[in-house]
């Protein structure tokens, strides 16, 4: 019985230690399997966290590169206004030496003028003088020259002023003078009328007298009458 037992037990033992060997190397395998799966899991894990962080490298640095480009991009346009600019300044400092040049050349210019005015000043003052002195010599000739012509004009005046009582008192005789003659031709006119009148009146006697002795008488009137019209006459003049 106890060997039964034992035989059993060994049997059993034998039996459970195959169960377990068993056991141990499905164990074994399959921790290994495990392991390895585990393992190349993990690795996997690895490779897919390596790849994310490259692809995430790889999107940083195409981030990166296209800022970068940006940057470039940014930089060039700067570095382009600023070689603008700086051409632009180096045409504003051409233009500033030449005008520059210019202002100098004016300011030396504006000096000769300032140096050409001085002397065209002094020449001018120099000739102002001079023609005030020939102005004043003017004046003075001219106030000279005016005394003389009004010394000449009153000694000329003077003079047609004789000339004209000369001729006014020659005018006045030759008034008188007419005057007395035609006073004078108007008596003979007269004396000529009333001679005519004598005439006529002698005439008419004559016809109307018939006799020698009225011709006679009417003579002697007639001659006396002439005679006392030339006594007239002769006390008028």
């Amino acid at each position: 019985m106890p060997l039964k037992n034992k035989k059993r037990k060994k049997i059993k033992s034998s039996k459970n230690k195959s169960s377990l060997t068993k056991l141990a190397s499905i164990t074994t395998s399959t921790l290994s399997s495990a392991y390895s799966k585990y393992k190349k899991n993990l690795e996997k894990k690895k490779i897919k966290e390596i790849k994310l962080k490259k692809l995430e490298e790889k999107n940083e640095i195409l981030k990166e590169q296209k800022e970068l480009k940006i940057l470039k991009e940014k930089l060039q346009k700067e570095n382009d206004k600023l070689n603008l600019k700086d051409k632009e300044l180096k045409i504003k400092e051409e233009s500033l030496k030449i005008e520059n040049k210019r202002l100098v050349k004016k300011d030396e210019d504006l000096g000769q003028i300032d140096k050409d005015l001085r002397v065209k000043e002094k020449e001018l003052k120099l000739r102002s003088e001079q023609q005030n002195r020939k102005e004043l010599d003017l004046r003075v000739r001219e106030e000279e020259q005016k005394n003389k012509e009004l010394k000449e004009r009153r000694k000329k005046e003077k003079f047609l002023k004789e000339i004209k009582d000369q001729e006014d008192q020659k005018k006045e005789i030759e008034n008188i003078k007419l005057k007395e003659w035609e006073e004078k031709f108007e008596q003979e006119q007269k004396l000529k009328l009333q001679e005519e009148l004598i005439r006529e009146q002698k005439f008419k006697k004559r016809e109307l007298s018939t006799k020698e002795g009225y011709d006679d008488q009417d003579s002697g009137v007639s001659t006396s009458a002439l005679e006392n019209f030339k006594i007239d006459k002769t006390s008028q003049n």
